[in-house]
């Protein structure tokens, strides 16, 4: 799972996310596959951990284990 901060200046609701209020300033986990989704909307989303990163990857790894 990658992982994005929501940047707005209000909360919102994300259906895609189970309909979670998500607050301004909070990290979330997202789809790696819906990541691109999320950073292109540049004024609502910055990336924190982008699909396949080195620590993505370690989660995975001992979630396999």
């Amino acid at each position: 799972m990658a992982r994005v901060r929501f940047i707005g200046s209000e909360p919102v609701h994300v259906p895609e996310l189970g309909g979670r209020e998500i607050q301004p300033d909070q990290v979330v986990e997202v789809p790696d596959e819906r990541f691109e989704g999320y950073v292109c909307q540049a004024t609502k989303w910055e990336p924190v951990e982008e699909p396949g990163s080195k620590k993505t990857a370690a989660k995975s790894a001992v979630k396999e284990a």
